[in-house]
């Protein structure tokens, strides 16, 4: 009795799991198949047979999210995070390319933006599709800031994952019915991949309102700069130079846009009153967008040591604390 219990208490092989529930999915059976996902790994993981529920997970995530079941396979993306988290996996390439590889098996599907002379049926799907949309950055960004946070606590650098950081900024820049530039630029800075950020902005400057422009690329410098980076604010700005050039576009040219190219140049060496002197004769620029005074305060501490009265309070606050 008590050996027949014993066999009936042991956890299924994976990999045989694995296949009849790919099986399930590839059938329709969406939910029965998330419930048993989601059971079958905690399983594993409460006999801590952390390797086992991690493959579970992912096999379910990558299954459901090639079906279109974003809520289904982001669920299952989570849950793969909270097992690293539990089994405490260190951050590493290995660990990281199974991150992407779920990520990149995140749907990405173009919004229409405008619908001329649109009849009830066009009006109620492109309703639809917003809210598709809104659904699928939603939980991809819950996914990817919970795989930063990991990825903090086990062995990233101090900002987290420079890959993670530029997956979720990419997302975010591609999908978002709603763009926010602001968010976009935030996680860019904390990436590694200025080539990109650079051709993200030079994406924006040819759709967005007149003015957009030079701010976007001054609040990228300023978020930069407002790290201590000087080496990839210069990068973004050497790139972004690049390929207007190869697209035969201007680069923006306003007072803005002169004020960062000084700054750059100010901060290469010890000028604080320098500093100061541009902050004021480009007071009118900097005050289009409040963020940027706040910006200027951290560059001016991480540059000069100037202390700030309140450290990382209002917008920049709210804006660079993780989670």
């Amino acid at each position: 009795m008590s050996r027949t219990r014993a066999r009936r208490g042991e956890l299924p092989p994976p990999q045989e799991s694995i296949e009849k529930l790919e099986t399930k999915v590839d059938d329709g059976n969406f939910y029965e198949a998330q419930q048993m996902y989601k059971s079958l790994s905690a399983r594993y993981a409460a006999a801590e047979k952390y390797s086992e529920a991690l493959d579970i997970l992912q096999s379910g995530a990558l299954v459901q999210l090639k079906h279109g079941q974003v809520t289904c396979g982001a669920e299952l993306a989570v849950l793969f995070v909270d097992i690293l988290v539990k089994g405490k996996y260190s951050y590493n390439k290995e660990t990281l390319d199974r991150l992407r590889n779920i990520y990149e098996n995140f749907p990405k599907i173009p919004v229409p933006q405008h619908l001329r002379d649109a009849d009830d049926d066009d009006i109620q799907k492109l309703s639809e599709a917003l809210t598709a949309a809104k659904v699928r950055v939603e939980t991809c960004s819950s996914f990817l800031r919970a795989a930063i946070k990991w990825s903090l606590e086990f062995g990233a650098p101090r900002s987290g994952s420079p890959q993670l950081h530029d997956m979720l900024a990419e997302y975010m820049y591609s999908e978002s019915p709603d763009l926010d530039m602001t968010k976009v630029s935030s996680h860019f800075v904390r990436g590694n991949d200025t080539e990109k950020f650079a051709s993200v902005l030079v994406n924006f400057m040819g759709k967005c309102y007149p003015g957009e422009d030079d701010m976007a690329i001054t609040r990228a410098v300023l978020m930069y700069l407002s790290q201590g980076n000087l080496r990839d604010a210069n990068n973004l700005m050497e790139e972004l130079r690049k390929q207007l050039e190869w697209k035969q576009l201007d680069f923006p040219n306003s007072d803005l846009i002169q004020f960062i190219q000084f700054l750059l140049r100010t901060l290469e060496r010890d000028a604080f009153p320098l500093f100061k002197i541009l902050r004021q004769k480009y007071k009118s620029s900097i005050d289009r967008e409040p963020l940027f005074d706040e910006l200027l305060d951290e560059i001016a501490e991480k540059f000069y040591g100037v202390r700030r009265r309140s450290p990382l309070q209002g917008i920049f606050g709210d804006l660079f604390k993780m989670m």
